[in-house]
């Protein structure tokens, strides 16, 4: 009962913070002309948003950083008060500190992006391969502090993966290079889902939302902040998001969110867990490579109207507040089907 108070007041400060700050940073990146580039290669009524102040994510980064900076020490001095293993609150301790640094490694990614693409005035940043080369090193930081982590805690350190309706796999020193693959993987994932109004502040607060309530089912009091301070921020965001939007997240934002769902799957330590809550970002980051291996093998045809998938649907003229709800639901689906497969001893 005690948790549950705290998550909900966790998630009502960071809604109240992320506007409050929104309030204060929107026109202070309208100043600043920090407008987002709309590319031509999108639906042609988003060229209406150019100008949108965009690093918005910041609001959020902010308030969820700010927030657990203070509970989460308090959740170790909690954990100490209340007689738990010190072993295993100190590897909690490390996974949470690592989780938030790979996050913010991730968004500052995404800052840096986001600048490059302002003083530009185009919609082009730090390359792909620049990207790519910073965001494993980013991912392979976190895993190597959590091999560390769990080899001098535990002894051994965590090599196997639960595959639904299989069993457990064990894949050895391969689990850490499939590790990189999938969080680098599911980041970029979510920076797709970014594509319009509300959309990945939707979705994101619905993953928060199955964060939360794994936390509940298994008392992990301190996913439970991270989760509930995420829920808060993200809901606080689509006050300035939602459609029509006032600011976008931007890079900042999208990857920041990506890398604290890849931690929280991370500290929970079930990485089929972690897939089936991003499997609607994983759908739209397919959609792309369908759209693509269709289209040369089909020599110019298109499968999807518009690729990621969410501007298929605008094309068909599905509302961008529609788009979110739907999205939204989705994510809760797969989000059920996971907590569903723990019950049946399936994940």
């Amino acid at each position: 009962m005690i948790l549950d108070v705290y998550m909900a007041f966790i998630s009502f400060i960071l809604y109240l913070l992320t506007i409050i700050l929104g309030k204060i940073l929107v026109p202070f990146l309208k100043k600043l002309k920090f407008g987002q580039t709309i590319l031509k290669i999108g639906p042609f009524w988003h060229k209406k948003k150019q100008g949108t102040p965009t690093m918005g994510g910041l609001v959020f980064i902010f308030g969820i950083l700010f927030s657990l900076a203070i509970f989460v020490p308090w959740y170790f001095v909690n954990s100490i008060s209340l007689g738990d293993n010190i072993l295993e609150t100190d590897l909690m301790m490390i996974k949470l500190l690592a989780g938030l640094i790979m996050a913010l490694g991730f968004g500052i990614i995404g800052f840096v992006d986001d600048f490059i693409k302002v003083k530009r005035g185009k919609n082009l940043g730090l390359s792909a391969k620049q990207k790519l080369v910073l965001q494993f090193v980013t991912a392979s930081l976190f895993l190597g502090t959590i091999y560390m982590a769990e080899t001098y805690y535990c002894g051994t350190a965590k090599t196997f993966i639960n595959i639904p309706f299989f069993g457990v796999l064990n894949l050895d020193l391969f689990y850490w290079v499939f590790s990189a693959i999938i969080i680098v993987g599911i980041v970029n994932a979510v920076n797709l889902n970014d594509g319009v109004d509300g959309l990945c502040g939707s979705v994101s607060m619905a993953t928060a939302f199955g964060f939360i309530l794994l936390s509940k089912i298994f008392n992990m009091q301190g996913m439970g902040f991270i989760s509930s301070a995420m829920f808060g921020g993200c809901l606080g965001f689509l006050f300035w998001n939602f459609h029509p939007a006032k600011i976008f997240m931007g890079d900042t934002g999208s990857l920041f969110l990506g890398g604290l769902i890849c931690a929280l799957g991370y500290i929970f330590g079930n990485i089929s867990l972690l897939i089936l809550f991003s499997m609607t970002y994983i759908l739209e980051m397919f959609s792309v490579i369908l759209q693509v291996i269709y289209f040369k093998i089909s020599k110019g045809k298109r499968l999807f109207k518009m690729s990621p998938i969410h501007h298929h649907f605008e094309m068909i003229g599905f509302s961008e507040k529609k788009i979110c709800i739907i999205f939204a639901l989705a994510t809760l689906f797969f989000i059920s089907i996971g907590i569903l497969l723990i019950d049946i001893n399936q994940i």
